[in-house]
């Protein structure tokens, strides 16, 4: 079981030591307090507490009301109750709860709540994976280009500002996209996608802006847009390169005064969206040809961003094959393995279609070879056909995928430093892609949480170190 970071809430002060004592030798991260407005005042401002132990006093007065109070705080986080035999059985709001413990505690008592917990965790989980997966999915990896994209998504998610994320098909725009809204203080309202290159041009001001009724031939009903449904969101404007330019008129108009009206209408209409756009196109190569207004260029690229391809990151394609592996796994499409053989040959393909041709190809190679081991022999022949970088071998030893130098340099080397910097790296990794937070990190490195705590001091890891690291 992963440490669980828990909240006791307990007005006896003689209990406080025994409790923090126990579960810190359970390995779980307790903080106990006596009021429950304190517990409140927690609740509201650290989302890392995952479990609740409200203690029940004598008679259990006014408990309904603290427990009503406290799940609405944190209306997902499970609540288990706690309190001597008789005071329980008094209870009637138990129900509302994962599981009873009652005084004196027993180990076995405690651990059966606990998995308690662990299972509507898991159910919770299970039901926000895939969002989770497909979120997330394409910003995998330890590399400079990737986590300079991470830092940037860091940095501007707060911010209101326009952001004009550039790159290759395949690279991930709309990830990065939803990345930011998901980041930002607008992740509970809407998220609306539009590409500018799908949709006809006599079509797209409709589709932005919405009609009214008879505003033309079809237009039976009344019909709200874009802007209208993306409104306290954001709004993101994929391939805003293929937009057409008296678009890009219209659409400027909105950027400047944040007011438009519908197709047939006469009503100004305000929007509050912020704008997220994207294009595989060369923008200023497009002013320079009249295909793109350069007012609106710089309207939209306050914050630009740009994707690197997936052949500039090569180091970080062993960890990609892994993570879409492990996504095939958890949607029950199959599984399949890659010797190091296979990983070393696709390290040296170009890939044009960046990350989407990586994941069509691993889908591919499943059902060609379901749970099965793919060896170089069995890639299509077109992968085959690259050079192979000289310098990289996957050892399996180190992780599932892990890039490692192939040849021992002719000055030699040290091979403890060397083994003492990879795990470093790794560790560190595995930090940055859980947020810094260390439970779900020793998960993902299959280690102890108390073990990596060590090891984080002993490099000298930390929260402040990562940041300035991307």
């Amino acid at each position: 079981m992963n440490p669980l970071q828990i909240l006791i809430v307990d007005k006896d002060p003689q209990h406080h030591d025994l409790l923090h004592g126990l579960f810190e030798f359970l390995e779980h991260r307790p903080s106990i307090l006596s009021d429950s407005q304190e517990a409140l005042g927690l609740l509201a401002d650290d989302n890392d507490i995952e479990l609740l132990i409200l203690a029940v006093e004598a008679k259990a007065r006014g408990l309904g009301g603290q427990l009503a109070a406290l799940k609405k705080a944190s209306s997902n986080l499970p609540v288990i109750l706690m309190g001597r035999a008789a005071d329980m059985a008094e209870m009637k709001s138990g129900a509302d709860c994962v599981a009873q413990l009652t005084l004196p505690l027993r180990r076995t008592e405690v651990l059966e709540a606990l998995r308690k917990v662990y299972l509507h965790h898991q159910r919770r989980k299970d039901g926000d994976s895939r969002r989770a997966l497909e979120l997330f999915r394409n910003l995998v990896g330890s590399s400079t280009g990737i986590r300079n994209i991470r830092k940037m998504i860091d940095q501007v998610a707060d911010s209101d500002s326009n952001v004009l994320i550039l790159g290759e098909s395949g690279t991930g725009k709309e990830v990065v996209a939803r990345n930011i809204h998901f980041h930002s203080t607008r992740r509970h309202g809407p998220f609306v996608p539009v590409n500018c290159g799908a949709i006809p041009p006599d079509l797209l001001e409709s589709e932005l802006f919405g009609h009214e009724k008879g505003a033309f031939t079809g237009a039976i009903s009344s019909r709200r847009g874009r802007f209208e449904l993306a409104d306290g969101g954001t709004l993101f404007l994929d391939e805003i390169g293929d937009m057409p330019l008296m678009m890009q008129v219209k659409l400027l108009r909105v950027l400047q005064e944040r007011t438009f009206e519908r197709v047939g209408g006469t009503r100004s209409i305000s929007t509050n969206v912020r704008i997220l756009a994207a294009t595989h196109n060369d923008l200023e190569a497009g002013i320079s040809s009249g295909r793109f207004r350069e007012d609106l260029y710089y309207r939209l690229n306050v914050f630009p961003m740009e994707m690197p391809p997936l052949r500039k990151r090569v180091e970080d394609l062993p960890l990609l094959i892994n993570d879409l592996i492990s996504r095939m796994e958890h949607e029950k499409r199959g599984s399949i393995r890659l010797n190091s053989e296979a990983v070393r040959t696709l390290c040296g393909y170009a890939w044009p279609g960046n990350v989407r041709e990586l994941a069509n190809l691993i889908e591919r190679l499943i059902i060609l070879f379901p749970y099965g081991v793919v060896e170089r022999s069995d890639l299509p022949e077109k992968y085959r056909a690259g050079q192979i970088p000289g310098n990289l071998e996957v050892d399996p030893d180190l992780s599932n995928f892990v890039v490692a130098t192939r040849t021992l340099p002719n000055e030699g080397m040290d091979l403890k430093e060397h083994l003492s910097s990879l795990e470093c790296m790794l560790i560190r990794q595995a930090l940055q892609e859980a947020d810094w937070v260390v439970a779900h990190a020793a998960k993902r490195l299959k280690m102890g949480r108390t073990t990596l705590v060590e090891k984080m001091r002993k490099f000298g890891l930390q929260r402040e170190e990562s940041a300035s690291s991307f």
